[in-house]
């Protein structure tokens, strides 16, 4: 095989061109900013470096980030740990945008009031026609709310920028039972429930009531035009 061999790559240099592409900088105005060469900040990016405490530090601050977040120390930490993002703002978003978001995801959690308190369950879901349909288990809690209100929640987080969002609907859910109605949403599901087979019950809750909020970071992706990017 003839060509160049290419460059091993650090688990550095990687972050730092990921968070610099997020954030929309040149290499040049990284350098500027964290007082360096755009060539260095190039070779940091393309091949394994170990830079020093100090550069790591104003180069964290070049991209609003800190140095554990470049040096993966924050990898391994549970979702929801990462440290609060700079300039972050709470938004309510409107009915539109959530029932936009609402068919980006295809997991949620059902919540409602049991014999032994409120309860909640992840379930596989898909729109359909505006409602919220699920499959579950012939003796599952939610098949004897059949005609109560209910609530339904779904969320996406951005953890590496600390930002996310969440839409909370509110209606009756109902059990179908027509035949003709149970093949149809069954076929149309992107994916069976992944907690196993014997849930073929169909289940669909109306909205009465969509709300979200989203928390959104300056300067991370998502901000401009607000795409995905717990309230």
């Amino acid at each position: 095989m003839t060509g160049a061999t290419p460059h091993a790559r650090g688990d550095i240099g990687r972050r730092v061109a990921a968070r610099r592409e997020a954030l929309g900088l040149t290499r040049d105005e990284v350098a500027e900013r964290a007082g360096s060469a755009p060539s260095y900040i190039q070779y940091l990016e393309e091949r394994v470096a170990t830079p020093g405490i100090a550069f790591m530090t104003r180069l964290a601050n070049a991209l609003e980030c800190t140095v554990q977040d470049l040096t993966g120390y924050t990898a391994e930490l549970p979702d929801g740990t990462g440290r609060a993002g700079r300039d972050a703002r709470l938004t309510e978003l409107d009915e539109a945008e959530c029932r936009r978001l609402l068919g980006t995801h295809g997991v949620g959690r059902i919540v409602f009031i049991t014999e032994e308190g409120p309860a909640a369950f992840p379930v596989n879901y898909q729109i359909d026609h505006g409602e919220v349909v699920f499959m579950t288990a012939p003796d599952a809690a939610v098949v004897h709310m059949d005609g109560a209100e209910i609530a339904f929640e779904t969320d996406h987080v951005d953890e590496a920028f600390s930002q996310g969002w969440s839409v909370l609907v509110v209606g009756r859910v109902r059990r179908v039972t027509e035949a003709f109605a149970i093949r149809r949403l069954q076929n149309a599901m992107y994916s069976g429930p992944w907690a196993g087979e014997g849930r073929d019950v169909v289940m669909i809750l109306t909205p009465r009531r969509v709300t979200g909020r989203r928390i959104v970071v300056e300067g991370a992706p998502g901000v401009e035009g607000h795409s995905d990017g717990p309230a």
